[in-house]
This record gives structure tokens, sequence and C-alpha cells, in this order.
């Protein structure tokens, strides 16, 4: 990536501004049209939401969209809608046993919505902040119930896929197990066992970072350092290892790359958690020192392969590391990106995902006084928001109901929608691509206010 030196947030806020101007039309439009009866959207063909998934792991994303543009332009009809909506559709989602995506669709919703009231941003109604904080507290307990034990005592919160899995996404859905931690909840077992969520929460971390992570030791021979598995494979028997895997990769031991963003942005946010837990809290789990080289050491390799390795100049990557079409194209790195090439699918969805992590990554960074390397990340993050933020990735086509476009969705299926006479699909969104693109978009608009934001409340990042 060619990295832009001079970008600041407030060099962006004109093209963020107009991002929500485009934006708040689209998603009240989709809303008024959009039968709820027949899912959730997930992306679009011909620019036109429809909706094919295992899950309904896109509802959050499409009814927290409106509280994020309340909360980016005081528009008061999208607080309605996203209250409105939360209540309408959420509640099955707080206690969905099946799922892996609290954090998208709990989080996204009912943490929104909490968190406006933490900001001071709407009146806090004691009815609002009660059922928030309830529906937070059962969504964590039920992902924390999710849990399959390995064979060294230490466990991770498996997929839908079955107690066998365990996806590289769920770092970035961990939010809403940490989330119902800080308010004091625990999952209640057998025995009326009290079950710590901090705990299950440390656990998969510690597991995913093992095992969908490799940092360069040689567990294989495909161990280069910063690429990720989407998935890993676990005998549920004796908890024993046994291989890696993907979903909607290319194989098992290349970087689906939107895989590779959630690891960014789930452990940069981690981070940002850990600095409003006490030392205490930390201690029985190997300090909070042990905790911070574990996830720095994972953002590290995955940032610089990343930035490094597998990105356009302009920052946007592929789909995948390893696909196949990538040979025809020479060395791309030093290319600006070409969603409308004829060999492989760009996916603006995980530059959008990773932007966000490398901007909390590198904020992160430059707190703890390591200025030039939380600067990089930073400018990383802002150089990808500035790719981003004009075309041919903002769907500036009033008539196309997405907002970020040229996102891929099961490249291996056959899912995403090819344009005739083009041989990769293009042109197309969905829900997660334009919900991520509007958290980085205010995510920038704080920074240029000189504010932030985060998934538990508004609280600086501790400086301990």
């Amino acid at each position: 990536m060619h990295i832009q030196s001079k970008l600041t947030p407030e060099l962006l806020v004109p093209a963020v501004d107009r991002f929500f101007d485009m934006a708040a039309p689209k998603v009240m439009g989709l809303h008024e049209s959009w039968s709820v009866d027949r899912g959730a959207p997930v992306y679009t063909v011909d620019g036109r939401y429809t909706t094919r998934s295992w899950t309904d792991w896109t509802r959050g994303f499409f009814v927290g969209m409106a509280l994020l543009i309340y909360d980016a332009t005081g528009d008061k009809r999208f607080l309605n809608l996203g209250r409105d909506a939360t209540v309408a559709q959420m509640g099955p989602h707080v206690s969905h046993v099946g799922v892996h995506d609290h954090g998208f669709n709990i989080v996204s919703t009912y943490g929104n919505w909490r968190r406006l009231m933490l900001e001071n941003r709407i009146p806090v109604d004691q009815h609002e902040w009660n059922l928030c904080e309830l529906a937070l507290k059962a969504s964590g307990a039920v992902q924390a119930a999710r849990y399959t034990p390995t064979d060294s005592g230490k466990g991770y919160i498996y997929s839908f896929n079955g107690p066998q899995s365990l996806f590289a996404d769920t770092i970035r859905s961990l939010r809403s197990l940490v989330l119902a931690h800080r308010l004091g909840h625990v999952l209640m077992g057998e025995g009326d066992e009290r079950i710590n969520l901090l705990w299950r929460a440390l656990e998969h971390a510690e597991v995913t970072a093992c095992y969908n992570v490799y940092l360069g030791e040689g567990r294989d021979i495909y161990d280069v350092p910063g690429r990720v598995a989407h998935e890993s494979i676990f005998n549920t028997k004796d908890g024993q290892y046994r291989c890696p895997s993907s979903q909607q990769g290319y194989s098992p031991f290349s970087t689906w790359t939107r895989g590779a963003a959630w690891i960014v942005l789930g452990y940069a946010e981690q981070l940002e958690f850990l600095g409003s837990l006490a030392d205490e809290e930390l201690e029985a789990f190997g300090g909070r020192d042990a905790i911070q080289a574990l996830y720095l050491r994972v953002l590290r390799v995955t940032s610089a392969y990343y930035i490094d390795e597998y990105s356009c100049a302009d920052g946007i990557p592929f789909w995948d590391t390893g696909a196949p079409g990538l040979v025809e194209l020479g060395d791309y790195r030093q290319l600006v990106s070409d969603p409308f090439n004829d060999y492989e699918p760009v996916d603006a969805s995980a530059a959008a995902i990773a932007a966000q992590g490398f901007i909390r990554f590198g904020r992160w960074l430059d707190s703890r006084g390591e200025v030039n390397g939380g600067v990089r990340y930073v400018n990383a993050g802002l150089t990808i928001a500035d790719t981003l933020l004009s075309e041919p990735y903002l769907a500036l086509d009033p008539g196309h109901q997405g907002l970020l476009q040229n996102v891929v969705y099961h490249r291996p299926r056959g899912w995403d929608r090819v344009p005739p006479g083009r041989s990769v699909p293009s042109g197309e969104s969905a829900m997660w691509g334009d919900y991520h693109m509007m958290e980085l978009a205010l995510l920038i608009k704080r920074l240029a206010e000189g504010r932030y934001w985060t998934f538990y409340g508004p609280e600086p990042m501790s400086q301990e």
C-alpha cells in the first residue's frame, strides 16, 4: 500500500459528510420498501438488496445503520427508526442460541442505542436504558454459552457451523461478550455455576490467536506471518486441533481477506477494551502485559501482511490472497485497484473493516508512546478511507440501494452477481460493507472533532 502521510481526519470530513448525505435517503428508502418477513437484506443483485444467507446475521447492521446516521447527523427520523426497528425486529436475536454473531446483531442495535444515551446524545430514558442493558447482558451470556474446550484447557466460542468450528470473524463479534461483562453480568450454568464472561472472552481471543493467525513459527510449511485461516477445526471429543479450513476463502492455506480484516478490527477493539479494566481483573489470566503482548503480536503481523503484501496501492485487497487469477495481474501491489478487471474481484468490505482496525490500533499505539508506528497505522486507515469515499467504491447512483460497492460475499459458491459481458463480480454491495463503512466514516468524523467512540462506551482509553 502507498500510505498517504499527509492525510488527516479533518481533510476527509467533506467526503464523510457527502457519504452521510448519500446514505440517509438510501437507508430510509430501504427500510420503507423492505418486507422484514423476507429476513434481512444481505447483498445486492443489480443494485437491489436481496436475501441469501445461512443465518439472519445482517439484521443488526440493517437496523443499526439508522442509529449511526442519527449519531452523525442528528436527524431524529433515524433515531426513531433505529429504536422502533430494534424493538420490533431484534428481540429474538438476543436469545438466538444458533449463532456466534451476537456482537454484530445486538451491539450494533441495542449497543448503539445505549451508547447514545451514555454519551448524552439523547436523553436517558430509564425504561429504554434498562431494556438495552438487559438485552446486552442476555446476548453476551448466550454467546458465551457457545463454548468448546480444547485440549489446552482453554476454549472458544464456536461458529454456526457447529462445536468443531472456530471462525476468525468471531473476534469482532466478541464485543457482545465483553460488553455484557462490563455490565456486571455472568453466565449461569448447571448447579448455579457462575461462569465469568471475561474469562470466556480472553480464552477465545487466545485460542483464535494461536490457531487462526499464523505467526511465522513453522506450524506448517505455509506459515507466512500474518496469514489468517478463516476457520480452525477441532475434535470435539478430546479438544485436539485438526486442521485449518475456509468457508468463503479460496483455500485453507491462503488468506480470505475479509477474515483477516475481522482479525485486525477485532483485536484492536479488544486492546481498547482491556484499557477499561482494572489490573486485578486480568491477573488470574496471566496479567495485562501478557495479554496485550499477544494481541499486539497478532495485530503487528496481520497489519503488516495486509499493508505490505496483498493490498493494492490504494489500500483495497482482492477477495483472497490465493485467488488463482491474481497471477494474471502482475505486481498488483504497485497498482491502483481495478474492480473491473477480468481476473479476480476486489472486496471493498474487507478494506472498510480493516481501515477502522488500523485507525484504532494506531491510536492505541500512539497513546502508549509508540508515535511513529501509531501514525503509520492511522494513516493507512485514512488512506483506505480516502479510496472508499470516492468512486468507484461509493454507490453514488440513487437507484442503487447499496452504499459501498464492489463487495464480495461468497466467491466459491458463485453467489455474487457477475455483470453481463464480464467474468468476475463487480458493482454490488452487502449489508456488512455498508454498515462498516458507516462505522468508519463516523470514527473519522469523531476524530476530526477531537472526540472518539468505542463499542463499550465513550470512556477514554486508560493510560495505565
